[in-house]
């Protein structure tokens, strides 16, 4: 398990982390990078607990998803049935953070923006654009940008197709899809790339 992990988070964490696996035992699969998430919690069909983590997330994304995730199976343990991103995971969420939230586990220039996001977390680390933005300075080069960085009326691709960013609402962009001209929302997590008209 230590050697596994090694690869995908800071080193500093990981004693903390496997007592955290131990303490709650469940099914860790890390998997492929998915468009939407980056990572879920689930009950699977033979009743077992199920934390899946996206692989291409760099160590503090990581970090923050397998405890975010985590808090979604403590929130289960303790309540059962209630919001999934609601105050019993949110409280559970914090609680779980708290001995990760120092500078020999986090850069010094995402420690307040993860602190400031634990206030109040929400359902995506993305959906905190001050966090998202430091978070990514330790990603690998990539040309994609996250949704809310491309400029309003620009055109982007995402799975092959052109759209056109458009108004944001709430926590999700108004995107139009060029060839069909239908509407589309997208979570402000998603990751796309921009097309450069010249």
């Amino acid at each position: 398990m230590h050697k596994t992990l090694t690869n995908y988070l800071p080193e500093a964490s990981i004693d903390l982390v496997i007592e955290l696996l131990n303490k709650y035992p469940h099914h860790l699969k890390i998997v492929n990078k998915r468009q939407t998430k980056h990572g879920d919690f689930r009950l699977t069909k033979n009743k077992k607990y199920q934390i899946t983590v996206n692989n291409n997330l760099n160590p503090y994304q990581f970090l923050l998803t397998l405890i975010h995730e985590i808090a979604h199976l403590v929130t289960h343990l303790n309540h059962k049935r209630v919001q999934p991103h609601g105050k019993e995971w949110k409280q559970n969420f914090q609680h779980l953070m708290l001995p990760f939230v120092n500078p020999t586990i986090f850069p010094n220039d995402i420690l307040p923006h993860l602190a400031n996001y634990l206030k109040n977390p929400k359902a995506s680390t993305d959906s905190d654009v001050q966090l998202a933005l430091a978070m990514k300075r330790y990603s690998e080069p990539s040309d994609n940008s996250f949704i809310f960085e491309i400029p309003f009326g620009a055109n982007f691709l995402f799975k092959n197709r052109i759209f056109r960013r458009g108004n944001k609402r709430r926590t999700r962009y108004e995107c139009l899809e060029i060839d069909s001209k239908k509407l589309y929302l997208f979570n402000q997590n998603a990751e796309v790339k921009l097309v450069i008209t010249i």
